[in-house]
C-alpha cells in the first residue's frame, strides 16, 4: 500500500502531534486577529462618529456575545503572540529537538492561559 504524500490525511496515515495542533491554531488565531482588528477599526470609527453609531456599536460589544468574542480575541492574541515568540526562537536556531519543541508548545499554552486570565482580571477588577 502506498502512503499519501500529504500529512493532512488524518488519522489513518499520520499521527497527530502537538506541533501539528499548534501550527493549525497559529493560522486560525491569525485569521481571528485579522477579523478582530476589523471590528476594532469599526469601534474606533464609531467612537469618532459618536452618537447613535457609538451607542449601537457599544451595545453589541458590551452584550454577552460581544464580551465572549472579545474574550476569544484576547485568547487568540496571546496565543499568537506567545507562539510567535516561539517561532522567533526557532528562527534563531533554538528548540528544534522533539523534546524541546513539545516543551515549548506546552509553555505557549500555559503562557496563553496565564496572560489571558491576567488581562481579564485587570479588565474586570479595574
Amino acid at each position: 500500500m502506498e502512503h499519501p504524500l500529504s500529512p493532512f490525511m488524518f488519522p489513518r496515515w499520520y499521527r497527530f502531534q502537538i506541533t501539528s495542533l499548534m501550527s493549525i491554531l497559529h493560522r486560525l488565531t491569525g485569521i481571528a486577529l485579522a477579523v478582530g482588528s476589523i471590528v476594532l477599526a469599526w469601534w474606533l470609527v464609531a467612537v469618532a462618529a459618536g452618537g447613535e453609531w457609538f451607542e449601537a456599536t457599544h451595545a453589541v460589544i458590551a452584550s454577552p456575545i460581544g464580551v465572549l468574542l472579545l474574550f476569544g480575541w484576547s485568547v487568540a492574541f496571546f496565543y499568537h503572540l506567545c507562539n510567535g515568540i516561539r517561532h522567533l526562537a526557532w528562527d534563531a536556531g533554538y528548540g528544534f529537538e522533539i523534546r524541546e519543541a513539545y516543551l515549548s508548545g506546552y509553555c505557549v499554552f500555559a503562557a496563553t492561559v496565564v496572560l489571558t486570565v491576567l488581562a481579564w482580571l485587570y479588565v474586570l477588577l479595574a
